[in-house]
């Protein structure tokens, strides 16, 4: 395949192309062209002063471009069939009586030249197997001998015109090679717009999954920033509960060692002997020991309550920021 001579297209030079794809090498410029076009316009323009210089028709067909070429690079069929001419090739329309009457089979045939509106391109047999050389592909195509008929009959369907290419063209090296040797071809090119498209559309794809992935990474930073914030507070909560904690329990110990006591002044109550007045601040001051003794462990239950919930609440939620942590290293 690589031997296969294969221009591609470059503005509206299709017409340079086709010619170019068909004789298989750089043969023809747009200067080349341009100079043929030039001299078929000034044969029309003496044809028409033929008519008198001064009739209306000559002054009219003096003020319309040219019908042979455009600022573009578009030729037309005469420009090709001159240029082709050089090189003892001719051009006959595949679709006239005079061909079909012929009843030739299209694979007997050495090639072909395609027109829709302003686009060229060309079809050529070499070795033993057809290729579609058009300029707008990305290479040469590889057509199966069953498919070439209806590739044209296609052709045909959507407007083209198509010319069949007599004459011996020049030699070149792909002929050569596929000679002797048959291709195959393992993926068919691409129009040259579909190929830029789909690469275009690949970069834009691996930049918005770039800026996603960023994106994501730092909204996980910011919400790993937040976590640990949370739980610096509810670590310094921990830490004022646990000062609590040690004070109630300091309370406790007291408390005890006053219902010691209080015990331990009933039992030797018969024993010693009291004024009146000892006795009763003694009791006054057993009830009241009693009161802040319930009291104490009333309210001591309630913190400790508190704080067993609190302490449930932080453990809970250090357990899942270090799963989330671990989760994400993982991945």
């Amino acid at each position: 395949m690589d031997s296969i001579f294969h221009e591609k297209q470059e503005g509206s030079l299709c017409a340079q192309h086709c010619l170019n794809n068909l004789l298989q090498g750089e043969y023809f410029t747009p200067v080349d062209l341009s100079s043929i076009a030039h001299q078929l316009d000034e044969e029309e323009r003496m044809r028409m002063a033929e008519g008198g210089m001064a009739s209306e028709e000559y002054r009219t067909f003096l003020q319309q471009p040219s019908g042979n070429m455009d600022d573009s690079g578009f030729f037309s069929i005469q420009v090709i069939s001159n240029a082709l001419r050089v090189w003892g090739l001719e051009l006959i329309l595949f679709n006239s009586r005079e061909y079909q009457s012929l009843m030739i089979n299209p694979i007997n045939e050495k090639a072909f030249i395609c027109n829709y509106k302003e686009h060229w391109f060309t079809i050529r047999k070499l070795g033993q197997q057809w290729f579609n050389l058009n300029s707008l592909l990305t290479g040469p195509e590889l057509i199966s001998d069953t498919y070439l008929a209806l590739f044209l009959a296609q052709l045909q369907q959507e407007g083209y015109s198509i010319f069949v290419i007599r004459g011996n063209l020049p030699e070149c090296e792909a002929e050569q090679i596929l000679g002797i040797m048959r291709v195959q071809q393992q993926q068919r090119p691409r129009l040259i717009g579909e190929e830029e498209a789909q690469t275009s559309s690949g970069s834009r794809s691996v930049a918005l999954g770039q800026s996603e992935m960023a994106f994501g990474v730092e909204d996980e930073v910011v919400d790993e920033d937040e976590e640990l914030k949370r739980a610096l507070a509810l670590s310094r909560q921990d830490i004022d509960v646990e000062d609590e904690e040690a004070d109630l329990r300091r309370a406790i110990q007291l408390s005890m060692q006053g219902a010691v006591m209080s015990n331990k002044s009933s039992e030797c109550g018969v024993g010693n002997v009291k004024s009146g007045s000892q006795a009763a601040g003694s009791a006054a001051r057993e009830q009241r020991e009693g009161q802040n003794e319930t009291l104490t462990a009333e309210e001591l239950r309630k913190r400790r309550q508190a704080y067993f919930d609190r302490k449930g609440v932080f453990c809970y939620f250090v357990m899942m920021t270090c799963w989330h942590r671990h989760s994400m290293k993982a991945i």
